[in-house]
């Protein structure tokens, strides 16, 4: 069963999903920064037929990128078909409706599309086109059917509609009123958008936890706590709008400890910014993030087993599946995933590892594939990249190593000093002088590598001292004249 946590802070909501007691999805929001969803009305600034895509002036200070694919109608019976010259779609200066997709991520702007879609409770409402989609997780083929039929009853022409898993649990009715609300949501978003200038915000999505709300809370939800009391009444009434049958399992919490502390999230979510994660086994994974592709590498670490190397290789590895799974939505990493689990004689095991790998994945909302073993028996998955993942949100690049990690070596800022001491001896009468360095370089001077600080007095000619200094970066140093 799931528990729902909600911290609400100053600017800032964080909310946590914890399946078992373990937190596997983890989402910040800042209210200003959100931009998923949001629909506005733009100008295309420049067209780009070389990349069959235009950048398009929404208001958000840098332009947002639209595909060709993006800006016109597809049906589902249309997919894979020639698409056309960006330039018989766009021209610069026109005005169209586009609702953004994906959030920006580095230098790049958002990307958009002019295939407006509105999510509801149970079904999702896009105003253009004449298909009905019905959620795959929805195995039961009578079911399936009767909401098809359901669909094609409730829309009009040129509305596509996909029916969400949650219809299972919701009547005739309740469908219904879930697409006329999207409907009349949908008319009123354009009449606004004839009286504002271009570019504009014609359409904000729902905050982070009315959409918890809207997406996530279903029968599996035990607890949906929250720590804010506005909020909570807020979020109260429009659980008993939209699923009256869940209002018991809303709960205010009011101790002074702080809820993610209550709830052991605070200590996960510090877990999830490192780059070694260790399994229950004494197994390890490493994830590192380039810009390319995120790379997972998996270790036995201090799990030796009890039989054979195979049997041990196989443990670490089903453990390590299961948890990658986790990580993965856990840090919402998107893109292209390599792994490198550790190698196995027996085909039967490889094949296993890639079911269990699948298993998981398949509890995750965002959509994701396992494309196989690569010739050098890496494992190749996919998974969408629609919000920035949460080292982004949550660390920053270092000032000092820019992100790589590394930083020069001891030995390179010896020889850093040795070249400029080198230049004292002709050009200052000074005897002696101060070098301050960072305190984890001073053990380089003294000791046993007292030779060190004796080579720099002999080149120099003058007596050195060394000094530590932690207000020091640990490349940089000082040189004084005493």
């Amino acid at each position: 069963m799931k528990k729902i946590i909600v911290n609400i802070a100053h600017n800032q909501s964080r909310a946590a999903i914890l399946e078992d007691g373990r937190l596997i999805e983890f989402y910040v929001e800042k209210p200003t920064e959100k931009l998923v969803g949001n629909i506005y009305i733009g100008k295309v600034v420049n067209v780009l037929p070389g990349m069959q895509a235009a950048f398009v002036d929404i208001g958000i200070g840098r332009n947002a990128f639209l595909y060709v694919g993006d800006a016109i109608n597809i049906n589902e019976n249309e997919k894979g078909k020639v698409l056309p010259n960006i330039n018989e779609v766009l021209k610069e200066g026109q005005k169209l409706i586009v609702q953004v997709k994906k959030e920006p991520f580095g230098t790049k702007g958002p990307r958009v599309t002019a295939q407006i879609s509105l999510p509801g409770r149970y079904l999702v409402y896009m105003p253009n086109g004449s298909h009905i989609g019905v959620s795959k997780k929805i195995t039961d083929d009578e079911e399936r059917n009767r909401l098809r039929t359901l669909g094609d009853s409730l829309r009009q022409e040129q509305e596509s509609l996909i029916i969400r898993t949650k219809a299972t649990e919701a009547s005739d009715e309740q469908l219904k009123r879930d697409i006329e609300f999207l409907r009349g949501l949908w008319l009123s978003t354009t009449e606004q958008s004839k009286k504002i200038n271009t570019p504009s915000l014609i359409y904000k999505d729902l905050d982070l936890v009315a959409r918890l709300v809207r997406d996530l809370l279903t029968e599996d939800v035990l607890q949906f706590v929250i720590d804010d009391g506005f909020e909570y009444r807020k979020i109260k009434e429009m659980i008993k709008h939209s699923a009256p049958e869940f209002v018991e399992r809303l709960s205010l919490y009011t101790d002074k400890q702080h809820i993610f502390d209550a709830y052991d999230i605070q200590a996960e979510i510090d877990k999830a910014t490192r780059r070694k994660i260790w399994l229950k086994s004494g197994g390890y994974i490493i994830i590192d993030k380039t810009e390319a592709l995120t790379v997972i590498d998996v270790n036995t670490g201090k799990y030796i087993g009890h039989s054979r190397l195979e049997d041990t290789v196989l443990k670490t590895n089903l453990e390590a599946a299961v948890e990658i799974a986790r990580q993965l939505r856990l840090r919402d990493i998107g893109g292209i995933i390599i792994i490198d689990f550790i190698d196995m004689e027996n085909e039967d095991n490889r094949l296993k590892i890639l079911e269990v790998l699948e298993e998981e994945l398949k509890k995750d909302s965002t959509k994701s594939k396992v494309l196989g073993l690569t010739q050098l028996g890496l494992v190749e998955i996919t998974r969408k990249k629609v919000r920035q993942s949460l080292d982004s949100v949550l660390l920053r690049s270092c000032p000092m190593c820019d992100g790589t990690g590394r930083v020069i070596s001891e030995d390179e800022i010896y020889r850093k000093i040795e070249r400029e001491i080198a230049s004292f001896k002709e050009h200052t009468s000074i005897k002696s002088l101060i070098i301050e360095v960072h305190p984890l370089m001073v053990p380089y001077f003294k000791g046993t590598n007292q030779d060190n600080l004796q080579y720099l007095e002999k080149i120099s000619d003058k007596l050195i001292y060394i000094k530590g200094n932690s207000n020091l970066h640990f490349h940089h140093y000082n040189i004084q004249f005493m």
